[in-house]
């Protein structure tokens, strides 16, 4: 069998590795790249740097990957679909709700496979995560926490960090528990002078009862990329900058030191940094929209999901305006 043929369009900060990457993965060869402003990464190589959409449909393309501006994701993705184009689109899956509806219909009335980028997915401490939370590591799983926090990324141009970054953190809580947003409450601040919000604090709950809360901001001068799941038998802390992933296990030994023993609500157990392989997560979603394609397996992040993700994340802006609003009053 043949190669599926793979174009992408933008040629950006993401557009680039995607490149890379699909120029390293098996099974798979790109024919084609487009971007209205050029290849200003130097990535195209041999490649004649197309100018739209429709040049790089005309090349023949089995399968394709949406790198442009969050704004685009919708027209570029329609077109693709209408030409029958298997395709990854970046996260997130468009620039409104009503957007991503219409790209989830698009896509599973043509019977495409349509994905969504929430790289984050394919971390290999998050992979690992999620498998010994379906083995029953933790037992009952209590709480989920994230922080997702680090100074402004200038190639940022139409999204806050709520679409940007916040996503993330809803998607991979979601899909660590199995389990939907079904409250919200949240905060937003703007500090650095852009239409968008560039900080957010949210708290929820899931269908299970699993309590969530994400710190997400711009604003920070250290990055952190950290996932704590919290459950009966202890805690997992997954750092997904090192793709490190550790277990905190609930003690089994009387604590002595009484004043300590009260102070705790669980004792200190045995603590268990994991060797796990290390895969590069873009590299393992690109494997998965192949296998998709091919019909050999399914670990892709659907539109479906991503537009439930899209919807969280608008659900907590509006939380988030909402309590500014109530603030406002109060004042």
């Amino acid at each position: 069998m043949s190669d599926l043929r793979v174009g992408i369009i933008g040629l950006g900060m993401m557009g680039r590795h995607h490149v890379r990457v699909v120029r390293e993965t098996s099974g798979v060869e790109l024919v084609a790249v487009a971007d209205p402003f050029g290849d200003a990464h130097g990535v195209a190589g041999s490649l004649t740097v197309l100018e739209n959409v429709e040049q790089l449909i005309a090349t023949g393309i089995e399968m394709a990957v949406c790198a442009v501006p969050t704004a685009q994701h919708e027209d570029v993705g329609l077109a693709l679909a209408e030409a029958g184009v298997h395709t990854l689109i970046e996260k997130p899956i468009a620039h409104t709700v009503e957007a991503g509806e219409r790209l989830v219909e698009a896509f599973t009335s043509r019977g495409l496979v349509g994905a969504v980028g929430h790289v984050e997915r394919y971390n290999p401490a998050l992979q690992s995560l999620r498998s010994r939370m379906a083995n029953g590591d933790l037992g009952e799983i209590y709480q989920i926490a994230t922080r997702r926090q680090g100074p402004f990324p200038a190639r940022i141009a139409d999204v806050g960090v709520v679409k940007d970054l916040a996503t993330h953190d809803i998607d991979l809580t979601a899909w660590l528990a199995q389990s939907r947003y079904v409250q919200i409450s949240a905060q937003t601040t703007t500090r650095s002078g852009r239409e968008h919000e560039d900080m957010i604090a949210v708290t929820g709950r899931l269908a299970d009862g699993t309590i969530t809360n994400h710190l997400v901001n711009w604003l920070s001068p250290m990055k952190e990329r950290v996932t704590v799941v919290t459950g009966e038998k202890g805690a997992f802390v997954a750092d997904t900058l090192a793709a490190d992933l550790t277990f905190h296990g609930n003690g089994v030994i009387d604590t002595q030191w009484a004043s300590v023993a009260n102070f705790r609500g669980v004792s200190e157990g045995d603590v268990v940094r994991f060797a796990i392989p290390k895969p590069e997560p873009l590299r393992t979603e690109h494997e998965c929209f192949r296998d998709a394609v091919l019909g050999v397996g399914d670990r892709t992040v659907s539109l479906a999901e991503g537009l439930e993700t899209l919807r969280t994340a608008e659900w907590a802006l509006d939380e988030a305006r909402a309590a500014q609003e109530r603030a406002m009053v109060a004042r």
